[in-house]
Protein backbone atom coordinates (compact mmCIF):
# COMPACT_ATOMS: atom_id res chain seq x y z
CA UNK A 1 0.00 0.00 0.00
CA UNK A 2 2.76 2.45 0.89
CA UNK A 3 4.55 1.65 -2.35
CA UNK A 4 1.38 2.29 -4.34
CA UNK A 5 0.75 5.55 -2.49
CA UNK A 6 4.32 6.73 -3.00
CA UNK A 7 4.28 5.96 -6.71
CA UNK A 8 0.98 7.79 -7.09
CA UNK A 9 2.34 10.89 -5.32
CA UNK A 10 5.46 10.89 -7.49
CA UNK A 11 3.32 10.60 -10.60
CA UNK A 12 1.34 13.63 -9.48
CA UNK A 13 4.23 15.88 -8.52
CA UNK A 14 7.29 14.64 -10.39
CA UNK A 15 10.61 13.66 -8.86
CA UNK A 16 12.01 17.17 -8.39
CA UNK A 17 10.00 17.67 -5.20
CA UNK A 18 11.31 15.92 -2.08
CA UNK A 19 8.68 13.81 -0.33
CA UNK A 20 9.13 13.58 3.42
CA UNK A 21 7.32 10.63 4.98
CA UNK A 22 5.80 11.84 8.25
CA UNK A 23 6.10 8.75 10.42
CA UNK A 24 5.16 10.17 13.84
CA UNK A 25 2.09 7.91 14.18
CA UNK A 26 3.77 4.85 12.70
CA UNK A 27 5.88 1.95 13.83
CA UNK A 28 9.48 1.29 12.91
CA UNK A 29 8.28 -1.52 10.63
CA UNK A 30 5.97 0.87 8.80
CA UNK A 31 8.81 3.35 8.41
CA UNK A 32 10.93 0.61 6.92
CA UNK A 33 8.11 -0.27 4.52
CA UNK A 34 8.29 3.33 3.31
CA UNK A 35 12.07 3.00 2.95
CA UNK A 36 11.63 -0.21 0.96
CA UNK A 37 9.14 1.64 -1.26
CA UNK A 38 11.85 4.15 -2.15
CA UNK A 39 11.33 6.90 0.43
CA UNK A 40 14.60 8.37 1.69
CA UNK A 41 13.37 11.33 3.75
CA UNK A 42 11.62 10.88 7.09
CA UNK A 43 10.01 13.47 9.33
CA UNK A 44 9.36 13.31 13.05
CA UNK A 45 8.09 15.95 15.47
CA UNK A 46 9.14 14.34 18.75
CA UNK A 47 12.69 13.63 19.91
CA UNK A 48 11.79 10.11 21.02
CA UNK A 49 10.24 9.20 17.70
CA UNK A 50 13.11 10.80 15.81
CA UNK A 51 15.68 8.67 17.60
CA UNK A 52 13.60 5.49 17.33
CA UNK A 53 13.34 5.84 13.56
CA UNK A 54 17.01 6.78 13.19
CA UNK A 55 17.93 3.49 14.85
CA UNK A 56 16.25 1.43 12.13
CA UNK A 57 16.40 3.56 8.97
CA UNK A 58 19.57 2.84 6.94
CA UNK A 59 22.33 5.42 6.72
CA UNK A 60 21.20 6.80 3.35
CA UNK A 61 17.88 7.86 4.88
CA UNK A 62 17.72 11.53 5.82
CA UNK A 63 16.10 12.64 9.06
CA UNK A 64 13.97 15.78 9.23
CA UNK A 65 12.74 17.30 12.48
CA UNK A 66 9.42 18.93 11.62
CA UNK A 67 8.05 19.91 15.01
CA UNK A 68 8.93 22.50 17.61
CA UNK A 69 12.34 21.62 19.04
CA UNK A 70 13.11 22.66 22.58
CA UNK A 71 16.53 24.22 23.16
CA UNK A 72 17.49 21.67 25.81
CA UNK A 73 16.73 18.79 23.44
CA UNK A 74 18.81 19.96 20.46
CA UNK A 75 21.75 17.87 21.66
CA UNK A 76 19.55 14.74 21.68
CA UNK A 77 18.98 14.80 17.90
CA UNK A 78 21.78 16.90 16.49
CA UNK A 79 24.15 14.09 15.46
CA UNK A 80 21.54 12.63 13.10
CA UNK A 81 19.70 15.77 12.06
CA UNK A 82 19.83 16.58 8.34
CA UNK A 83 17.09 19.19 8.18
CA UNK A 84 15.28 21.26 10.80
CA UNK A 85 11.98 22.61 9.51
CA UNK A 86 11.00 24.71 12.51
CA UNK A 87 13.73 27.25 13.24
CA UNK A 88 12.09 30.32 14.79
CA UNK A 89 14.25 31.19 17.81
CA UNK A 90 17.89 32.20 18.03
CA UNK A 91 18.27 30.04 21.13
CA UNK A 92 17.94 26.98 18.89
CA UNK A 93 20.64 28.30 16.56
CA UNK A 94 22.95 28.80 19.53
CA UNK A 95 22.42 25.19 20.60
CA UNK A 96 23.06 23.91 17.09
CA UNK A 97 26.28 25.90 16.97
CA UNK A 98 27.28 24.52 20.35
CA UNK A 99 26.54 20.84 19.76
CA UNK A 100 26.66 20.13 16.02
CA UNK A 101 29.65 18.50 14.38
CA UNK A 102 28.25 19.25 10.94
CA UNK A 103 26.31 21.94 9.13
CA UNK A 104 22.56 21.64 9.75
CA UNK A 105 20.20 22.70 6.98
CA UNK A 106 17.38 24.77 8.43
CA UNK A 107 14.02 26.08 7.30
CA UNK A 108 12.69 29.14 9.08
CA UNK A 109 9.13 28.55 10.18
CA UNK A 110 6.80 31.35 9.09
CA UNK A 111 3.25 31.78 10.36
CA UNK A 112 1.86 33.15 7.11
CA UNK A 113 -1.77 32.52 8.03
CA UNK A 114 -1.49 34.49 11.27
CA UNK A 115 -3.32 31.82 13.27
CA UNK A 116 -2.60 31.98 16.99
CA UNK A 117 -2.49 28.19 17.20
CA UNK A 118 0.48 27.99 14.84
CA UNK A 119 4.15 28.52 15.63
CA UNK A 120 6.45 30.60 13.48
CA UNK A 121 7.64 34.12 12.81
CA UNK A 122 5.44 36.75 11.27
CA UNK A 123 6.51 37.38 7.66
CA UNK A 124 7.91 40.84 8.42
CA UNK A 125 10.15 39.36 11.14
CA UNK A 126 11.93 36.89 8.90
CA UNK A 127 14.55 39.11 7.27
CA UNK A 128 15.88 40.40 10.58
CA UNK A 129 15.95 36.87 11.94
CA UNK A 130 17.99 35.63 8.98
CA UNK A 131 20.45 38.47 9.57
CA UNK A 132 20.81 37.43 13.22
CA UNK A 133 21.74 33.88 12.17
CA UNK A 134 24.69 34.81 9.97
CA UNK A 135 27.15 34.47 12.85
CA UNK A 136 26.36 30.76 13.32
CA UNK A 137 28.56 28.69 11.01
CA UNK A 138 26.72 25.40 11.68
CA UNK A 139 23.30 26.85 10.82
CA UNK A 140 22.62 26.90 7.08
CA UNK A 141 19.29 28.51 6.25
CA UNK A 142 18.14 26.83 3.05
CA UNK A 143 14.53 27.90 2.92
CA UNK A 144 11.21 28.71 4.54
CA UNK A 145 8.46 26.51 5.96
CA UNK A 146 4.80 27.14 6.63
CA UNK A 147 1.54 25.34 7.29
CA UNK A 148 -1.59 26.46 5.50
CA UNK A 149 -4.80 27.05 7.46
CA UNK A 150 -7.15 24.12 7.93
CA UNK A 151 -9.89 25.15 5.55
CA UNK A 152 -11.69 23.96 2.45
CA UNK A 153 -11.10 27.34 0.82
CA UNK A 154 -8.47 26.57 -1.81
CA UNK A 155 -7.87 30.24 -2.52
CA UNK A 156 -6.98 30.86 1.12
CA UNK A 157 -4.59 27.90 1.08
CA UNK A 158 -3.03 28.99 -2.20
CA UNK A 159 -2.57 32.56 -1.03
CA UNK A 160 -0.66 31.29 2.00
CA UNK A 161 1.75 29.36 -0.22
CA UNK A 162 2.09 32.25 -2.67
CA UNK A 163 3.04 34.62 0.15
CA UNK A 164 5.74 32.23 1.39
CA UNK A 165 7.14 31.87 -2.12
CA UNK A 166 7.25 35.62 -2.62
CA UNK A 167 9.01 36.04 0.72
CA UNK A 168 11.55 33.38 -0.31
CA UNK A 169 12.13 35.13 -3.61
CA UNK A 170 12.75 38.45 -1.86
CA UNK A 171 15.15 36.95 0.70
CA UNK A 172 17.11 35.04 -1.93
CA UNK A 173 18.20 38.33 -3.49
CA UNK A 174 20.31 38.95 -0.38
CA UNK A 175 20.83 35.35 0.73
CA UNK A 176 21.29 33.14 -2.36
CA UNK A 177 21.31 29.95 -0.26
CA UNK A 178 17.62 30.44 0.59
CA UNK A 179 16.07 28.48 -2.27
CA UNK A 180 13.76 25.87 -0.74
CA UNK A 181 10.10 25.88 0.29
CA UNK A 182 8.80 23.32 2.78
CA UNK A 183 5.04 23.52 2.43
CA UNK A 184 2.16 21.18 1.73
CA UNK A 185 0.81 18.18 3.60
CA UNK A 186 -1.54 15.32 2.74
CA UNK A 187 -4.58 17.56 2.23
CA UNK A 188 -2.96 20.39 0.26
CA UNK A 189 0.33 19.22 -1.26
CA UNK A 190 -0.90 19.50 -4.84
CA UNK A 191 -1.60 23.21 -4.39
CA UNK A 192 1.74 23.63 -2.63
CA UNK A 193 3.61 22.04 -5.52
CA UNK A 194 1.77 24.25 -8.01
CA UNK A 195 3.03 27.24 -6.02
CA UNK A 196 6.65 26.11 -5.87
CA UNK A 197 7.06 23.72 -2.95
CA UNK A 198 10.35 21.84 -3.07
CA UNK A 199 9.69 19.74 0.06
CA UNK A 200 6.28 18.33 1.03
CA UNK A 201 5.50 16.61 4.35
CA UNK A 202 3.14 13.68 3.78
CA UNK A 203 1.64 11.50 6.49
CA UNK A 204 -1.72 9.79 5.91
CA UNK A 205 -1.71 10.13 2.12
CA UNK A 206 1.54 8.13 2.01
CA UNK A 207 1.50 5.98 5.13
CA UNK A 208 -2.20 5.10 4.95
CA UNK A 209 -3.52 6.64 8.19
Amino acid sequence: MIKRNYDQILNEIGEEVTVIAVTKYHTNDEAMSAYDAGVRNFGENRVEGFNEKREVIPADGKMHFIGTLQSRKVKDVIDDLHYLHSLERESIAKRIEQHAQHEVKCFIQVNVSGEETKHGLKPFEVKGFVESLQKYSKVKVVGLMTMAPETDDENEIRNCFVELRELRDELSKTYPSITELSMGMSNDYKIAVEEGATFIRIGSKLMGR
